[in-house]
């Protein structure tokens, strides 16, 4: 659990700064320097969460890892979209795909 629990999270940080780097290009980072830091923690802890859900069965058989991970990525991210005023749909509907990723690199190194 301890190794999974760490590939999570660092597969959440390492997609935390790619949303850092499209936000700001999006957003511009002047004046929107905590939004986009706190976009960067929303993916620290859809890697946590994700990286806790190991025995989470959504669906039976071998394709509940992507369902887990798109739902708790679109779960988290939802937190994010809605207290930025629900306009910033491009990271809400990212969340989804960055929770997949996520499950994905658990999937390849075995946990």
């Amino acid at each position: 659990m301890r190794k999974r629990l760490l590939l999570a999270l660092g597969a959440g940080a390492v997609l935390g700064l790619f949303c850092v780097l499209g936000a700001s290009v999006r957003l511009g980072w002047a004046g929107n320097e905590l939004l986009i830091l706190s976009l960067f923690y929303n993916r620290l802890v859809m890697g946590l969460l994700i990286g806790l859900a190991r025995d989470l069965r959504i669906i039976p058989g071998k394709l509940n890892w992507l369902l887990r991970g798109g739902l708790l990525g679109i779960l988290v991210s939802a937190a994010y979209f809605l207290t930025a005023g629900a306009g910033d749909w491009t990271s809400f509907l990212v969340g989804g795909v960055y929770g997949i990723l996520i499950e994905l690199t658990l999937n390849k190194q075995g946990e």
